[in-house]
């Protein structure tokens, strides 16, 4: 039986990978590229953006996914660029009624003004059973899967 794209998101995770990573690297077949590639293409998305605990890793790493797989590349398309733009919006929209923010300090429920350090958290089980980041990288792996597969919204 084969995992899919939002379990392997999620293992990923597990694995030691950052929240944007996990996202990315599970969509690389897709792609065209490796796990690898992936990984180090989304590696300073984690944290909310180098741990600056801003815009969630998953919600970055899905709209990477977005872009590569239906972006564009002619600046002065702007059809194009309100497509992708309306597709992104409708998955962050989902993905905010869900858990109620973008932020990876609001979703962690971490302290604001707290010290930020680049210093990453040690991959602990009391980690992993604290942290609630595979939940939201399989939602967005799976937000992101079914937004692939829908119809160019009307614009």
């Amino acid at each position: 039986m084969s995992t899919s794209v939002p379990e392997k998101a999620a293992e990923l995770f597990l694995e030691g990978y950052n929240c944007a990573q996990s996202i990315y690297a599970a969509f690389a077949p897709r792609m065209g590229i490796t796990e690898k590639q992936a990984a180090r293409l989304a590696s300073a998305l984690g944290g909310g953006l180098c741990r600056m605990r801003e815009t969630c890793g998953a919600v970055s790493g899905g709209m990477m996914v977005l872009g590569a797989l239906l972006g564009y590349d002619d600046p002065k398309d702007d059809e194009a660029k309100k497509r992708l733009y309306a597709r992104g919006q409708r998955v962050m929209k989902q993905f905010k009624e869900r858990y109620g923010t973008l932020n990876c300090l609001e979703l962690l429920k971490l302290p604001k003004g707290g010290a930020l350090s680049p210093v990453p958290t040690p991959r602990t089980q009391e980690f992993y059973q604290k942290r609630p980041c595979a939940r939201f990288i399989y939602e967005m792996a799976r937000l992101v899967e079914e937004e692939l597969s829908l119809p160019e919204p009307e614009l």
